[in-house]
């Protein structure tokens, strides 16, 4: 795991890529349970078998809450950030399938430091891959982060 990173140990064009993360039956049967979002794309295999994907997909929101969790096991921004700012041109490039491993790369796009000079913004791009390097989704999850001096 990596060390938790300041507003100012982070550059611009700076990478991170996350460990990768299985999709199980019961991650997408749980998700749905837990925010009442039983499309039948996601809860019945008979009807998604008949669509144009074949088969169940997993909830979009799974991915970029997924892409969170991901992000969280690399450490970097552990114990530094303060709040994610918003999820700005978030897109479904491709479907989530039960049995993909999904991996999230972070790409620091900018750093503005605020006013009070404790926090600054940490403009991420954030993508979410498949195990055949396949972008399913991707988007801004701008984050503000403690300076090493107010930490």
């Amino acid at each position: 795991m990596a060390e938790t990173h300041y507003f100012e140990d982070f550059a611009t064009g700076q990478v991170f890529v996350t460990p990768g993360k299985t999709v199980t039956e019961t991650d997408l049967v749980m998700f749905a349970a837990l925010t009442n979002d039983n499309n039948q794309l996601h809860t019945d295999a008979e009807f998604a078998a008949a669509s144009r994907f074949g088969q169940r997909i997993v909830n979009g929101l799974y991915g970029a809450s997924l892409a969170l969790g991901l992000i969280a096991r690399t450490g970097v921004f552990e114990g530094s950030s303060v709040a994610l700012l918003g999820i700005d041109g978030w897109r479904f490039a491709a479907p989530v399938f039960i049995g993909d491993t999904l991996t999230c790369t972070v790409e620091i796009l900018g750093l503005r430091l605020t006013s009070s000079g404790t926090t600054g913004v940490v403009e991420r791009m954030l993508t979410l891959r498949n195990q055949h390097g396949d972008v399913v989704q991707s988007g801004r999850m701008d984050m503000l982060m403690l300076t090493r001096a107010a930490a």
